[in-house]
């Protein structure tokens, strides 16, 4: 939907459902990452110790990572995100353009409610859990699959799971560089002025936007 207007000059940005997922599943995914590290970096294995506790720990994470997106699908505005997400468009073409070729101007990067590099990371992101997903369990219930598939699985977990904490470690960087983003995601609204200059296909109520077309 919309966004909705704000008496103060701000601007409706997310639902309390869809600021509950992302923190729910951001939580689950800092600790998988975590106790990832606990395991496979011999400092932090020695530090923390308790082996056996922090495998459970961080297999439960990872099977609990989707259950906030689920849970949230009965809300409406979480499924009207997702579909805004999953809508890739000429505008979203020129804002890679832009990037690519490192030009900053607001004009050369419209963008929706959400950008281009914003979908390709959820995108990306929802494809990695579900292999980890995959992996892990080939990994935890030996009795699966045959050694050589447990073995592909381990190589593929461990490098994916590499390959996750530098995208999230990208992405915390990038939320730390915009605090208006993140009280965006934190409160709900962001500042409209904020909302235009970063999100100028994302329409005021009464409006159409290009990305519902």
């Amino acid at each position: 939907m919309p966004p909705r207007p704000e008496t103060d000059g701000r601007v409706r940005r997310f639902s309390r459902p869809v600021r509950w997922v992302h923190r729910t599943t951001a939580a689950l995914m800092l600790t998988c990452v975590a106790t990832a590290a606990c395991l496979y970096v011999p400092q932090l294995a020695e530090l923390v110790g308790r082996r056996h506790l922090v495998v459970t720990v961080h297999e439960w994470s990872g099977l609990l990572i989707p259950v906030p997106l689920l849970a949230g699908l009965l809300a409406r505005s979480l499924r009207a995100d997702l579909r805004r997400l999953n809508r890739f468009g000429p505008h979203d073409r020129q804002w890679l353009r832009a990037v690519r070729r490192r030009d900053h101007r607001p004009a050369s990067r419209p963008a929706g409610k959400f950008n281009a590099g914003q979908k390709l990371y959820a995108a990306w992101i929802a494809g990695a859990v579900l292999v980890m997903a995959g992996t892990g369990l080939l990994m935890w219930f030996t009795g699966l699959a045959p050694l050589m598939w447990r073995t592909g699985a381990t190589f593929v977990h461990d490098w994916l799971a590499l390959a996750i904490g530098i995208v999230l470690g990208g992405h915390i960087a990038k939320a730390l560089a915009d605090p208006e983003a993140r009280r965006g995601m934190r409160t709900g609204s962001v500042e409209r002025q904020w909302a235009r200059r970063e999100h100028p296909l994302w329409r005021e109520p009464g409006e159409r936007s290009l990305e519902d077309q």
